[in-house]
């Protein structure tokens, strides 16, 4: 058995020791919503979403006279859904979200279209949640990787850079800010040889685009330009 088969054993067990938990804290204590939310985030985990989303809908029915509980809940149930890859409910929830969650919401209503495919309407959602959350690294990173799926590579090139400046170890935004990098006739190795080395996963799955981006670089200059 490998170590990495062993860890997630391990992590499997602790996190079903945690649904015990959990649903004996409900069961002791009926009223307590947050023992709701841990235990469908642990679910989510588990990818036990018919079971996280049955749960949320239960509690978004007991706590309906509880506005601030019923946006958490909701918050969750998003969650759920985008984990599922249930992108269409996971939008409604988000959706509904008031002020209080707007930053984090707008954020997963950013990510659901741009897993969609929908990457102009993930693109508004992502500039709405950078409003209340201008240094965070996920929305910056959001908003770079729209940016680049709609060929705007300057504006990506912009917001890569931020997300570097918050996080310099961050080896996806390494690897697409040397993508941007090499379409924009920058240096762009030292971007590619930081990401190898942050994340070599990700680097590894992005040869294919890497390549595809070269021959599109070589297409784009004239036959009298040096290859």
């Amino acid at each position: 058995m490998t170590e990495k088969k062993i860890d997630r054993q391990a992590d499997k067990a602790k996190s079903e020791q945690l649904v015990h938990q959990l649903v004996q804290r409900i069961d002791t204590h009926p009223g307590d919503a947050d023992a709701y939310y841990e235990l469908a985030t642990v679910l989510v985990d588990l990818k036990s979403y018919a079971q996280a989303e049955e749960l949320l809908m239960k509690a978004l029915g007991l706590f309906a006279t509880q506005p601030a509980t019923v946006e958490k809940l909701r918050y969750g149930l998003g969650n759920v859904y985008y984990a599922a890859q249930d992108y269409p409910k996971a939008i409604q929830q988000f959706d509904q979200l008031n002020d209080q969650w707007k930053g984090a919401g707008y954020l997963m209503l950013a990510q659901s279209y741009m897993a969609n495919g929908d990457h102009k309407r993930a693109l508004v959602f992502a500039l709405t949640a950078l409003g209340s959350q201008p240094k965070d690294e996920a929305t910056l990173q959001v908003m770079a990787e729209n940016l680049l799926a709609l060929g705007n590579m300057a504006q990506a090139a912009q917001y890569y850079d931020q997300v570097l400046a918050v996080n310099p170890k961050n080896g996806h935004a390494q690897f697409d800010r040397g993508l941007v990098a090499m379409v924009q006739g920058e240096p762009y190795q030292d971007y590619f040889t930081q990401a190898k080395q942050l994340d070599p996963t990700y680097f590894e799955k992005g040869q294919k685009r890497l390549a595809d981006i070269e021959r599109f670089v070589q297409a784009q200059r004239s036959p009298d330009q040096p290859q």
